[in-house]
């Protein structure tokens, strides 16, 4: 009796008591990805279109082409960057913040140089980046409480916006031109809508208390 008595204690002694499981943190995500790079790329390219768009006085068609060209590869890396943040989870704050400030920067370099060149009004211009710059302070006035995130709309504005300048930086006339004209005012219109969407956010997001990191 004894005997099994202490056969027991040991077999319960024996026994490996259940290990808690571990739960796999999250690694940060690196802040130079090739997300964050792309974007950073579109920025650079910012300075070297605007050397080809005012070359030669702006409307010799080798320049023209080369600009519009520069513009269409850093409005693809803005389509790319997104795509990659997205599907290989290298989405951050830096990028969130950069990646419509590199959009802003771009389009409204583009806006300013056919204004300046006489190829499009200035009050498209004005209206524009006013938006723009309105957007990008409500950004940076609410980042303590959270970041707004680009939202389906502005992408489709963005797009607009980017294939009517393309259009317009081209060497074209007639009704080429004429179509680029007719999508800038679709860009504006948008971009007043947008606008006013981001208002809302933002208007939502100050109301949030501020995080605490």
């Amino acid at each position: 009796m004894d005997r099994s008595w202490t056969e027991a204690g040991r077999a319960r002694a024996n026994v490996v008591p259940p290990q808690p499981k571990r739960v796999m943190e999250t690694s940060a995500v690196p802040l130079m990805n090739i997300a964050n790079v792309l974007t950073v790329l579109r920025i650079v390219i910012v300075p070297i279109f605007l050397l080809a768009l005012f070359a030669t006085g702006g409307h010799q068609t080798g320049w023209r082409i080369i600009a519009a060209a520069l513009f269409g590869i850093a409005a693809i890396t803005d389509r790319i960057d997104g795509q990659l943040a997205r599907k290989y989870g290298l989405v951050t704050d830096f990028g969130k913040l950069a990646d419509p400030i590199a959009d802003k920067a771009l389009i409204g370099a583009a806006l300013v140089g056919l204004s300046a060149l006489g190829d499009l009004p200035w009050w498209i211009t004005a209206v524009i980046c006013a938006r723009e710059i309105g957007v990008t302070l409500l950004r940076l006035a609410v980042v303590r409480r959270g970041v707004i995130p680009a939202g389906r709309g502005g992408k489709v504005k963005t797009l607009v916006q980017s294939v009517a300048i393309a259009v317009l930086l081209l060497p074209l006339a007639g009704v080429w031109s004429t179509a680029g004209m007719v999508l800038m005012y679709v860009a504006v219109a948008l971009t007043v809508a947008t606008g006013l969407d981001y208002v809302v956010q933002a208007a939502r997001l100050w109301a949030r208390p501020i995080e605490r990191r």
